[in-house]
């Protein structure tokens, strides 16, 4: 019997319960009412409250509009409606305007966000904000050393930020803190509230039941400025599990598994909903790593909802409070008898086995039965270089806990690791609670490496010198994201991604084959031992150890702080907005690049060493699609320039064209832009002088990012014609001045002979986001709508 079955045809009822008994639901949430308590949002932020009531009136408009169930999905978002009684609501179709309850923002893409926040000239932001100090320190040696070394080179950022955060009264957690989704959870994240965040793993905070998703700087900017956050109204896929886990299947085989199923694009433009007696088998921490990475398979959030597991987390993290409260709201806070959904998968538990995924994408999904088999007929490398555990998918202390048991059985057989190992708290109360707890020591005993509370190699903040760049090698983490050099920088690495349980196991062995389920290794005393099954803590016995406090709390007035950008750093550039639409059609504009195959965020604007410039556009853009490869020659980085006859490097011939005033396009493949939520690659073209990306298809992020930069993001109608082009193609957009959201848009092909063909391409423009394109980005009409009003 399969372990799952995937229903793709039709919406699916979550039960076979009455149509009347559905009716009596609905009609109990109706009735009920949460009332105006004020219940503190987080225990840092003063006069900041939980608003329950205005989601429940919201959700009274709704209902008696739709006259239906709804999902959980539906009563977060729909809950959310800046306009319950005009909003039109249709999954997959509807734009929605939506009011999130507060927003999150990364050291790395902070910078940014709050560069084109201050280009808004407000005095405070409007919603509870916070920065988190994590993607900018680099793993080399070990946490204090490497937390000190990127204190001292990151210090006009940090700077930066923190004053920032302070004028403009957002939280600021320093450097040390740890991850910005772990901060969360312990801190912000509630059920049936709203964030988003500047990181595409923001839906993590999906393990407490809250709608949390990734989005770029200038979405984060809107919300920040009081304008509510546009989304289309996402379709839903149910994910029923059954049974109970059991033996070395973690959450993290939940999500391994239904990342096999759906693919890399397959949650494009909906919410994960989990559902179904099999999750409250599942610890909240659990939840929260299925949730954070549900991105890796396109889904706009992830979500779970809200059980008794949630609420020992938040009675642990000091906001009992907090879940009381949900408690009292707990009929808004699960889907109701009879929702359906636009697909549905099941899984049952105890049935699913440990997965690995990879190489070179998170989808690639092999059960650890048949992974040895894999690897021999793939031929890939069997040595483990180095096993990685931690990051902000699977750092929590359950998880910890789990790994330092399996730690102490090897260490107890007399073993050290045979690969590098590394472990990364997701914070430094996780840090100092495993610390407490004996955890660290075990792992050290064995020749493991703590590392910083921060991103580190899951980012590709990894200073790596065992093997040289270009050398074939194999590393397992458990992290969320694997593509091609990703955690390092070197493209010949075969990165895979298991639970921590299983990367743990596997360092003691060394080698990629390795099943801990039925193999066995040898103990230093000569005897073979095979590993008993994990057992771990869902939260600690003596509750968590804080540790160093980090975090600085904005001052009541921040109107007398200075933020000092200096004109001469080559880290931070204040921006300059770009130019409006002319009102002309893009004539004869060459193609930059057309890109073949996978062209994520990390192809498109490049992480690891150029995240230190995340704050200055001019220089972070000579990134700009240096690891596409260019479907012409096969190779990256090495274009055509279309006006001197050479090649040259994408981001100095996009110079070069923007220079003359020549407006360039960039043609993409499938799902381009997946990946990261990082903005900088759509301001990076857009800086460079691209006017429009035509794709196959686009990730959800990406596409709304090149949107607010006022680019156009096209679709080919039909998908062939992406094999028309060449990088020595002239393209013109034409018939702007007459477009109207809806409808297709013609382009022309000038063929470097002279011949000439055309092509239509769709897109997903609304009115509104035509208007970005015409002020020349959204920030810039946000700009005069501001200028307006004063």
């Amino acid at each position: 019997m399969s372990s799952s079955r995937f229903l793709v045809k039709g919406a699916q009822s979550l039960s076979s319960s009455s149509r009347s008994s559905m009716l009596t639901r609905s009609m109990a949430t109706l009735q009920s009412s949460i009332g105006d308590k004020q219940v503190p949002m987080s225990n840092l932020e003063k006069g900041k409250f939980v608003n329950y009531a205005r989601i429940e009136s919201n959700l009274q408009v709704v209902r008696q509009r739709l006259n239906r169930p709804l999902t959980l999905a539906e009563k977060i978002v729909y809950g959310h409606l800046d306009n319950p009684h005009e909003q039109d609501i249709e999954r997959g179709v509807s734009y929605l305007k939506l009011r999130p309850d507060r927003v999150a923002c990364q050291d790395a893409t902070a910078q940014m966000a709050i560069l084109q926040f201050m280009s808004a000239g407000l005095p405070q932001t409007a919603v509870p904000t916070s920065v988190h100090c994590d993607h900018l320190i680099q793993a080399q040696v070990g946490g204090p050393k490497d937390l000190a070394r990127a204190i001292d080179i990151n210090k006009e950022v940090y700077d930066f930020l923190a004053t920032a955060c302070a004028k403009y009264g957002i939280g600021f957690w320093k450097p040390g803190s740890g991850i910005i989704h772990q901060i969360i959870l312990e801190n912000y994240a509630l059920p049936g509230l709203m964030m988003i965040g500047t990181d595409s793993h923001t839906p993590n905070a999906g393990g407490l039941g809250m709608v949390a998703c990734g989005v770029g700087g200038a979405d984060a900017v809107d919300v920040m400025a009081g304008i509510p956050w546009e989304l289309k109204a996402p379709k839903v896929i149910g994910v029923y599990l059954d049974g109970k886990m059991s033996g070395w299947t973690t959450p993290k085989d939940i999500i391994l598994k239904v990342a096999g199923i759906l693919t890399v694009k397959g949650g494009t433009g909906a919410i994960i909903e989990y559902h179904g007696p099999g999750v409250e088998s599942l610890s909240c921490t659990g939840m929260a790593t299925i949730c954070n990475m549900g991105a890796e398979i396109g889904a706009t959030t992830s979500l779970f909802p809200y059980n008794k597991r949630m609420a020992s987390y938040l009675q642990a993290t000091g906001r009992s409070q907090q879940a009381a409260y949900a408690q009292e709201f707990n009929h808004n806070l699960q889907p109701d008898e009879g929702s359906e959904y636009d697909r549905r998968i099941e899984i049952n538990l105890s049935e699913l086995e440990p997965h690995i995924n990879g190489p070179f994408t998170p989808d690639l999904a092999t059960p650890i039965s048949k992974f040895a088999e894999e690897v021999k007929k793939n031929n890939w490398p069997e040595e483990l270089k180095v096993c990685l555990i931690g990051s902000c998918t699977n750092s929590s202390y359950e998880d910890m806990s789990r790994s330092a048991h399996i730690a102490k059985e090897a260490a107890d057989h007399g073993l050290k690791t045979k690969s590098i190992f590394t472990i990364t708290p997701g914070s430094e109360q996780v840090r100092a609670t495993i610390a407490r707890d004996g955890f660290v020591d075990t792992f050290e005993n064995v020749g493991g490496v703590v590392l910083a509370n921060a991103c580190g190699p899951c980012i590709g903040q990894w200073d790596r010198q065992d093997v040289k760049k270009g050398e074939v090698n194999s590393i397992i983490s458990s992290y969320n994201r694997n593509f091609t050099g990703r955690n390092d920088a070197n493209p010949a690495t075969h990165a895979f991604v298991a639970s921590p349980d299983l990367v743990t196991a596997m360092t003691f062995a060394g080698s990629l084959s390795f099943n801990p389920l039925t193999d066995s290794l040898k103990g230093a005393d000569g005897k073979e031992f095979k590993f008993s099954d994990p057992a771990g803590h869902e939260l600690p016995a003596k509750g968590y150890d804080p540790g160093e406090n980090t975090f600085q709390a904005p001052p009541e007035d921040g109107a007398s702080v200075n933020v000092a950008v200096s004109p001469t750093s080559d880290r931070l550039q204040l921006l300059k907005p770009f130019k409006a639409w002319d009102g002309k059609d893009i004539i004869d504009a060459p193609v930059l690049i057309k890109a073949k195959g996978k062209c994520t965020t990390d192809h498109i604007s490049a992480g690891g060493p150029w995240l230190k410039y995340r704050g200055h556009l001019e220089n972070i853009s000579q990134n700009c699609l240096i690891g596409a490869i260019n479907a012409d020659n096969g190779k990256a980085n090495e274009v055509l320039n279309q006006e001197t006859g050479e090649y040259g490097a994408v981001p100095t011939v996009g110079a070069y064209y923007r220079d003359r005033d020549i407006p360039w396009v960039v043609v993409g493949d499938e799902n381009y832009g997946e990946g990261s939520s990082r903005e900088h690659a759509a301001l990076e073209p857009r800086f460079l002088g691209g006017r429009a990306v035509i794709c196959r298809s686009f990730a959800r992020i990406h596409e709304t990012n090149l949107k607010k930069q006022g680019m156009l993001p096209l679709w080919f109608k039909n998908p062939a014609d992406y094999e028309k082009i060449s990088g020595s193609d002239k393209l013109s957009i034409v018939g702007l001045n007459d477009f109207k959201p809806g409808q297709d848009i013609k382009v022309e092909i000038t063929h470097k002979d002279g011949s000439k063909d055309s092509f239509l391409t769709t897109s997903s423009i609304n009115e509104g986001q035509w208007e970005w394109f015409k002020a020349g980005s959204a920030l810039n009409k946000m700009a005069a709508a501001a200028a307006a009003r004063q």
